[in-house]
């Protein structure tokens, strides 16, 4: 479950409660209508208000009510306001997030109540403003939830920055309309609250007692209510950001690696080959960048190992070439005249397994899945169950004790929920070291390559490996191994084949596992036709020549891998918006609610070729804006200002005028 799931499970949990709550308090008659009354009274405010963005009498009106009438009242104004005005304002998922924030402030209200019982205008004022400041914070996160984005206190906080003129509005509109009225109405609210309560003469217990375990209650059920609201604002640690920014960095790193030839090779004192540019392949995939967009002067990885197809020998190399091909979209039944396919299978015993060995035998099986071969593998798979130890695990043959690494390897072939499955979640749980890592025995250190491959089969299988077995997180161990250039080490201070194991981290970290589909390829811009006719020097017939894809030092990330770079792209060496690499405020595929005639760009497409992307600054403007009322139309510095003024001036207006005649009403009714 991601936590944005997580979040709006929360918002539902928090409205059912608020609304069981209230019916489970058995309102009578006149306090129903009492709700329905002030919920109608926030409603017109705030469409009368509409025109001065967050200037409204709603959240005073709410918090009144729970100060007044209690918690369970108060929720319910506050959350009917939202339901009902927002049939005029537009629903959307932003909707249970303001029946939750103004339902708050009416058990805000409740709560101050329990402090003191005649509070004077500036103690009015300050718990408003200060219910605008929650009511602006908890629209602002539900910004991340609904459209995405690390949930991280950097991105919560860059949008209230960029919401401050609005909630800064939202709160001094709160503090005005409360100096002017706030004592006014809570003291009428008050005494039609008294008429209608009454107690049977001769009952045991003082009226004091009986209203202070009330309001105990009342404050009881409000505190938990807050609580639950607590959580659901409450930025989770940063793990969505930290894999994102250490993906991007060993994306960066492990391109620049890339020899000449197109091949890569385990550590810079070797030369490229075919088995260390397969293992890389199948890392750029996973993080959303196709091989066939890596070159270098002009030769890919799929170019490197056509020419070094000699090197592709025994079953292993045939299985680890057909996941990279097919991680990359080229055909493996066709690779220089070959289909390896047909050669892999050619290579299995008679018994199902390829030699002998377990971890072989399920790359084998999952090349074959990759390459639609299912049927092909079923032999393989019943022999990987026969072998499978009695702890649940295997090893390098079926006679060598289990390890970690392998039986994470041969997870990612088996179904979810089977016993197979289960039996070696079980080993693997007991085979988890206190640093999260794990091991390619039980004598052995634990190391970053056995717990990459475990991860990726804890992925297959449905588990979290952050959260998976005792000890500590298995992602925050393969972290922690990170280099400053990027690289990931084998082990604490331990550098091995770092091009090897920084490939075979980035899958997990992706969270990707085995077999990958291929990404989609980069757009090519289009020839400009005045270039053509240039080149060709205007003679007709002249053929063009072919363009030369121009070598550089520095990786360029495309647009594919901008879910990995999250806004970032500055701490990578890159600008924000440049080349595709900025992320349009990590929305997960959800469109921003913009402005009229604004647009959001979508990292390295649909612009204009050398025109920049959005960056998350831009994106972070429109959030923004949208904080805790949708603003049509962009508005600058001195709009807004202008937009305040206008909205306290009218406020101080609009309940000068009702208190005058609410006054004048009550001198002539009442004589008073």
């Amino acid at each position: 479950m991601t936590w944005e799931v997580a979040s709006f499970l929360i918002v539902g949990a928090v409205i059912l409660a608020g609304f069981a709550w209230y019916e489970r308090s058995r309102p009578p008659a006149q306090v129903v209508a009492l709700v329905a009354a002030l919920a109608a009274l926030a409603i017109a405010g705030r469409i009368a208000f509409a025109a001065f963005p967050n200037v409204k009498p709603t959240t005073d009106i709410v918090v009144f009510a729970g100060y007044a009438l209690g918690g369970a009242p108060g929720f319910a104004v506050g959350a009917l306001t939202a339901l009902v005005s927002n049939f005029w304002f537009g629903q959307g998922p932003w909707t249970p997030w303001q029946m939750v924030g103004w339902g708050l402030c009416g058990v805000l209200g409740a709560l101050f109540a329990l402090g003191t019982r005649n509070a004077g205008r500036l103690a009015l004022a300050a718990i408003c403003a200060f219910a605008g400041i929650f009511y602006g914070a908890l629209l602002n996160f539900s910004l991340m939830a609904t459209y995405g984005g690390d949930l991280s206190w950097k991105h919560f906080l860059a949008l209230e920055a960029r919401a401050i003129p609005f909630d800064v509005a939202h709160v001094l509109g709160n503090v005005v309309l409360a100096l002017v009225a706030g004592p006014a109405m809570v003291r009428m609210l008050v005494r039609f609250r008294e008429r209608f309560e009454w107690r049977r003469r001769g009952t045991a217990g003082p009226p004091a007692d009986g209203a202070l375990g009330g309001a105990l209650r009342s404050g009881g059920v409000a505190a938990a209510l807050l609580l639950v609201a607590c959580l659901a604002l409450a930025p989770a640690p940063a793990r969505a950001e930290s894999q994102a920014l250490s993906v991007g960095r060993a994306l960066h790193w492990l391109e620049a690696q890339q020899r000449p030839s197109g091949g890569f090779a385990a550590d810079s004192g070797r030369d490229a080959g075919a088995e260390m540019t397969s293992w890389s392949m199948l890392a750029l995939a996973a993080v959303g960048r196709n091989p066939l967009d890596v070159a270098k002067a002009g030769k890919t990885p799929v170019d490197f190992l056509r020419a070094h197809r000699d090197e592709i020998r025994d079953a292993g190399d045939v299985a680890r070439t057909i996941l990279s091909l097919q991680a990359a979209g080229v055909d493996p039944r066709d690779f220089v005249g070959e289909d390896l396919v047909s050669r892999l299978l050619a290579e299995r015993r008679d018994n199902g397994s390829y030699q002998g060995w377990p971890g072989t035998s399920a790359y084998a099986v999952l090349a074959l899945r990759a390459a639609g071969a299912n049927s092909s593998a079923r032999a393989t798979v019943e022999w990987l169950r026969k072998v499978q130890a009695k702890d649940g695990g295997w090893g390098n043959d079926p006679q060598s004790p289990s390890t970690a690494d392998i039986t994470g390897a041969v997870l990612q072939v088996l179904s979810r929920g089977s016993e197979a499955s289960d039996r070696a979640l079980g080993y693997l749980r007991g085979e988890k070291r206190p640093n999260g890592g794990y091991a390619a025995g039980r004598t052995l250190a634990a190391n970053a390559q056995a717990t990459a491959w475990v991860s990726q089969g804890l992925l297959a299988a449905g588990k979290d490996p952050a959260g998976f077995g005792p000890g500590a997180s298995s992602i925050a161990y393969l972290l922690d191994l990170q280099a400053a250039d990027g690289k990931f080490l084998q082990a604490p201070s331990t550098e091995v084949s770092p091009v090897w194991v920084t490939a075979e981290v980035m899958v997990p970290l992706a969270g990707a596992f085995l077999p990958i589909t291929a990404p989609p390829r980069e757009p090519k811009p289009k020839p400009d036709p005045q270039s053509k006719a240039k080149s060709n020097g205007g003679v007709k017939g002249a053929t063009a020549a072919p363009a030369v894809t121009p070598s550089t030092t520095e990786p360029q990330v495309s647009g594919s891998v901008k879910k990995f770079l999250e806004g970032n792209a500055s701490e990578f060496g890159g600008a924000p918006g440049s080349g595709g690499a900025a992320n349009p405020g990590a929305t997960g595929g959800v469109p921003l609610p913009l402005p009229s005639g604004g647009s959001l760009g979508q990292g390295g497409g649909g612009g204009a070729p050398g025109e920049a992307g959005a960056s998350p600054e831009a994106s972070a403007v429109q959030y923004g804006q949208q904080a805790s009322e949708p603003v049509d139309g962009d508005s600058g510095s001195s709009g807004t200002a202008g937009a305040i003024l206008l909205g306290l001036l009218a406020g101080c207006v609009l309940f000068g005028v009702g208190l005058a005649g609410r006054r004048g009403w009550m001198r002539w009714r009442y004589g008073l």
